[in-house]
């Protein structure tokens, strides 16, 4: 589980001075405890608000290259992972608003993101019927792992009443929740898959 930048990174910010990076790291670790609940062994890029860079790190630049250094190398040692990574959104026009997801590798993270989104609209957000995206090859982080990932926008902090509620710890746990159950359903989807039919 990822939660998006950190520390000096703070990532968007709304109107009201709410950094992204906080937004993150509160649904990350309400994710982090569900899964702990139905018992899928989560690691957490970081627990608290602070970047994960190099001490030998001296900008601002240098820190952002250093920590998604460090973050890819993470997730790239742990065997058969499948990354969740949270952000939010911002855009330059006010009224945007919604959930999307994006996915890496398409054939290993695909299912997932549609999973995901399907899970995510159904509950936290109807008005919007979004597909899940393609990441851009801009994205480092999840251009640089082997793994299954998907990364969720779960909001546009650029958007005044999304924002307020963003900052909502009962609609971050909503969105915790959600995201939680859109994995449990396709991880189930994959057992039922792989399991071999019962003999007669």
């Amino acid at each position: 589980i990822d939660p998006g930048h950190g520390g000096e990174d703070g990532g968007a910010v709304s109107a009201s001075g709410q950094a992204e990076s906080q937004i993150n790291l509160a649904i990350a670790l309400e994710l982090d405890q569900l899964m702990g609940f139905y018992g899928v062994p989560a690691v957490m890029t970081r627990y608290t608000d602070v970047s994960i860079h190099d001490e030998s790190a001296g900008t601002l630049r240098e820190k952002k290259v250093s920590d998604l250094h460090n973050r890819v190398a993470l997730i790239n040692r742990i065997e058969n992972a499948t990354l969740i990574s949270i952000h939010q959104n911002a855009s330059p026009n006010p009224s945007h608003r919604g959930i999307q997801v994006f996915y890496g590798e398409e054939a290993l993270s695909m299912p997932l993101a549609q999973q995901v989104q399907q899970t995510l609209t159904e509950v936290a957000a109807p008005e919007k019927k979004r597909a899940p995206q393609h990441i851009a090859s801009s994205v480092y982080l999840m251009n640089h792992i082997s793994c299954r990932a998907i990364l969720v926008e779960c909001g546009f902090l650029s958007n005044r009443e999304e924002a307020a509620r963003l900052q909502q710890e009962d609609y971050q746990k909503t969105l915790a929740t959600v995201i939680a159950a859109g994995y449990l359903r396709w991880m189930a989807g994959c057992l039922l898959y792989t399991s071999p039919s019962p003999r007669d």
